[in-house]
């Protein structure tokens, strides 16, 4: 057994996750409900992100929009319940921290209260402070995202790699120098050119979490479903797949279906029997 997913881990905690900037390379995956959790925290994965993008893998939505609060706490409290050793960081949905900070704080609250988050994500830089610094002044731990932020895919015009002008690179700096600042445990890098991720994890005192950022971030982050082949559709150039379960699966039904068919499932030893005597009885009864 891999001795990082044995008992003697110690739990995951925001607190450590700041500590390991420019140590140790940070390592998270999303997990959408018990078995994926499972999984992810057996493999000795640190971070667990019960990500929005649930909207997509799991409901085949095309954007992390159409899902809601009620859905993420149902998400994040299925993953609560595989108690992992890992940190279980909750992703705050479309509008549940854009109206108001009382609202924000609310909201968060119910990830963690409902869901058993021990920490919230949320998208967007000098926009959203506010809100962080009101969560943060919660003791709610956040970890904050810039870059491609999915939930900004309209006014982004799609999912763009963002920062490649001179003045869209500045911003995400600023950008991350003022989450930093307020406080934010970690930060997520997406979909941004490597160069300025670089500048970014040099420059802020939170480790940086990337996924097509490039490999000059403190950590990195992937999908559930793409890093073990079972996403749908076309997958973004920083996806890579390590396994391809998709293929598996699909064989492991057909193998069903096909032993169904042609008698051999279930077999004797896949059968319950009577005793002879209750066989005898019921025989009588004819």
């Amino acid at each position: 057994m891999d001795s990082a997913a044995g008992d003697e881990r110690p739990k995951v905690t925001a607190p450590m996750v700041r500590a390991r900037k420019g140590g140790p390379p940070l390592i998270m995956a999303t997990a959408y409900d018990y078995p994926s959790a499972r999984i992810v925290d057996e493999a000795g994965i640190e971070i667990i992100l019960v990500g929005d993008s649930v909207a997509n893998v799991v409901h085949g939505h095309a954007t992390t929009i159409k899902v809601g609060l009620d859905t993420m706490v149902l998400h994040t409290s299925a993953v609560a319940r595989a108690e992992p050793r890992a940190l279980i960081v909750g992703d705050m949905p479309w509008l549940t921290y854009h109206l108001s900070t009382e609202s924000t704080i609310e909201n968060a609250g119910r990830l963690i209260r409902e869901g058993g988050a021990e920490a919230i994500k949320l998208e967007g830089g000098r926009k959203r402070l506010r809100m962080v610094k009101a969560l943060i002044e919660t003791e709610i731990p956040v970890m904050g995202h810039i870059g491609l932020t999915p939930q900004s895919v309209h006014a982004m015009g799609g999912h763009r790699v963002q920062g490649k002008l001179v003045d869209d690179a500045r911003g995400l700096i600023k950008d991350a120098h003022a989450l930093d600042e307020a406080g934010v445990f970690a930060l997520v890098l997406e979909g941004i050119p490597d160069l300025v991720a670089d500048i970014v994890t040099k420059e802020v005192s939170c480790p940086t979490i990337g996924i097509g950022a490039g490999s000059g971030t403190d950590g990195q982050v992937l999908v559930f479903h793409d890093i073990l082949g079972l996403a749908y559709g076309k997958t973004p150039k920083f996806v890579r797949h390590f396994a391809d379960l998709h293929a598996e699966a699909v064989e492991g039904m057909r193998s069903f279906r096909q032993a169904v068919e042609n008698g051999s499932f279930p077999n004797d030893d896949e059968t319950y029997h009577l005793s002879e005597e209750v066989a005898k009885a019921l025989a009588e009864d004819k």
